[in-house]
């Protein structure tokens, strides 16, 4: 289909080497993209505006974007064109096409035989912060004077030597806020490198959603399970620090 100028909609299309399929895992939650392949090539169509300007496609390696016009396929801001739209390819849903597949790297995070390379990236988008991670030691004082009512509206989970806690409004202690994504908890500030990675990750290492999966900025993870969290009080909190000293 051919741009309509009338309107100013856009169509793209794009390809990459079947060598980097693995890559676009990070799109597969993109229901609207239309995925196809022939014998070197996967062919995508169906973007957005936005979805074509995101940096979940910039990232891509080996991504070549194109603007479709007239049923030819111009570059990002080229006037001439570079080829034409190939016809014959069999379109499939990219969620239906691609199976869970991700980049191969050094990096075990999840103790399992797959090995997935997830990294975290500053991100300019502020999101509400949800949990705070501190240590026991720097809040124990402080948290015998909290009101009840305060307290009450959270819950929390020791952690090592550390206290996590969850739930709004957090309270003023220092320490590491995290925001939470399809059921992961990342530091404030940060978000995944590619971005759709969250909802696969989620789906294939916590599918039956038992566990909240804490990241640090290095992008190592620790699984938590949530029946494990407790209403969060004075007396909780000194029952925990006694068994702790007494461990």
């Amino acid at each position: 289909m051919a741009e309509d100028s009338s309107n100013g909609i856009k169509t793209f299309w794009a390809e990459l080497p079947k060598a980097d399929e693995d890559f676009i895992g990070a799109i597969r939650d993109w229901k609207n993209i239309q995925i196809a392949m022939d014998e070197q090539m996967i062919w995508l169509k169906g973007f957005t505006n936005e979805q074509a300007a995101s940096s979940e496609i910039q990232q891509l390696p080996n991504f070549i974007l194109y603007e479709l016009r007239d049923g030819l396929l111009f570059r990002k801001d080229a006037l001439v064109p570079s080829k034409k739209m190939r016809t014959a390819l069999l379109w499939t849903p990219i969620d239906k096409a691609l199976k869970l597949t991700f980049p191969i790297s050094n990096n075990n995070f999840f103790g399992i035989d797959e090995k997935i390379d997830v990294k975290l990236k500053s991100s300019e988008e502020e999101q509400p912060a949800m949990a705070l991670l501190c240590s026991i030691s720097e809040i124990k004082e402080a948290i015998i004077t909290i009101p009840k009512f305060k307290l009450e509206k959270l819950d929390w989970i020791v952690i090592n030597d550390k206290a996590l806690f969850m739930g709004t409004p957090l309270l003023s202690f220092p320490g590491k806020t995290f925001w939470s994504k399809d059921g992961h908890l990342l530091p404030t500030g940060f978000d995944f490198e590619f971005k759709n990675l969250s909802s696969l990750l989620q789906r294939k290492y916590n599918e039956c959603n038992e566990d909240w999966i804490l990241w640090s900025e290095n992008g190592s993870v620790l699984n938590i399970k949530k029946e494990n969290f407790r209403k969060l009080s004075v007396s909780s909190f000194r029952l925990t620090e006694k068994s702790q000293e007494w461990s």
